[in-house]
């Protein structure tokens, strides 16, 4: 199977890596062949194909070569979320989202155990399934306009129920 994945760019230089290691390190891990002409090209078996598409995307998305392989774990999952397209709005919405030197971000990432990305026109989510449907609820609530404070509140109570859940296992 042969799939071609358009990227940025001003991404495809992290995709293929000094000397080509990035590159390297994925056809590796993910027993395909990639080719970076004006597109990246990978081809190999479809599993294998499907999951250095899902990486390659996730590096197109701004997310670290080190982040985005850990989609090679079948239980990790990458989503990614359409932001606002209005200039004024889109801006607004990646401050809120990203936070003072990035504090936002990483508060909700460690709240939901995931890696995220603000990239572009898009936010992207790495992480276990429930994980990262937690993380695309607190980024949803942020767009909405709920206060930073309140998101946060919602996503300790989650993760303490979920806790619980798992403790009556």
């Amino acid at each position: 199977m042969i799939k071609r994945i358009k990227i940025p760019e001003d991404r495809l230089a992290v995709i293929i890596g000094t000397y080509g290691k990035t590159r390297k390190f994925i056809e590796k891990k993910t027993n395909t062949k990639i080719a970076v002409p004006d597109e990246v090209e990978v081809s190999g078996e479809s599993l294998d194909v499907m999951t250095a598409e899902n990486i390659i995307k996730a590096v197109g998305r701004g997310f670290s070569p080190e982040n985005a392989i850990e989609l090679i774990d079948e239980e990790n999952t990458l989503l990614l979320l359409d932001l606002p397209k209005g200039e004024k709005e889109l801006k607004r919405i990646k401050s809120r989202l990203i936070g003072t030197k990035g504090k936002s971000r990483r508060n909700i990432e460690m709240l939901t155990v995931t890696k995220i990305s603000i990239y572009g026109r898009t936010a992207g989510i790495i992480g276990k399934y429930d994980n990262v449907k937690l993380a695309e609820d607190a980024i949803s609530r942020l767009i909405k306009g709920i206060s930073h404070k309140s998101v946060y509140e919602y996503l300790e109570k989650k993760k303490i129920e979920n806790a619980i859940c798992d403790q009556e296992l």
